[in-house]
């Protein structure tokens, strides 16, 4: 507990800690009930408690070794998962030994039932379930920007608007249509 902290911040700091929810932990630590929602994203903006909670989630992340690469990387086995690696050249799963880390961790569940028949001939049936690729691969977008608007027309994003922003007060006025003259100065007729 950092001494600029009260044993309330200290208690908010390890409940929000649970869940990453502001206005739970909120609750959870004694504030008011009907105030959580509006409490908890204050008690964040502390800058005692946000340094509480940077800290304690480093620590978090230092002990356990989970990262945003390590997210990332997960997602991207789940992803780029070839099918074709849980089969054999027969066509028959491989058993779950014989399988690199990365399809293996590309499976969210395996079944397989063994049943033998009046004649003693025993039969078993695999079942696979792979995660979810397409989620993956939406989750990996999103990480990516890929869904951002850019380049679109009045969006910061565009260089365009950028452009206009940066020189908007300049000594280089942005003119959409300069003056029309018959001719310019130097001669030159200008364009109609």
């Amino acid at each position: 507990m950092t001494p600029k902290m009260t044993a309330r911040q200290a208690r908010f700091v390890q409940e929000y800690l649970l869940d990453l929810n502001a206005s739970a932990a909120a609750r959870r630590a004694g504030y008011a009930p009907r105030n959580a929602n509006v409490t908890g994203p204050r008690l964040l903006s502390n800058a005692s408690i946000a340094a509480a909670v940077d800290a304690a989630m480093a620590e978090r992340s230092a002990r356990t070794a989970v990262s945003a690469d390590r997210v990332v990387q997960e997602l991207a086995k789940i992803a780029f998962l070839d099918a074709r690696l849980l089969f054999d050249e027969n066509g028959l799963p491989r058993p779950i030994s014989e399988l690199d880390d990365d399809t293996a961790a590309a499976i969210a569940g395996l079944e397989v039932s063994v049943t033998e028949d009046d004649n003693g001939r025993v039969t078993r049936v695999a079942k696979i379930k792979i995660a979810d690729k397409l989620a993956a691969l939406e989750k990996l977008g999103k990480h990516l920007g890929l869904y951002e608007p850019r380049n679109a027309p009045g969006t910061a994003e565009s260089p365009i608007a950028v452009l206009i922003r940066h020189a908007q007060g300049t000594a280089l006025p942005v003119v959409a249509n300069p003056p029309v003259d018959d001719e310019e100065e130097d001669g030159w007729p200008r364009a109609a």
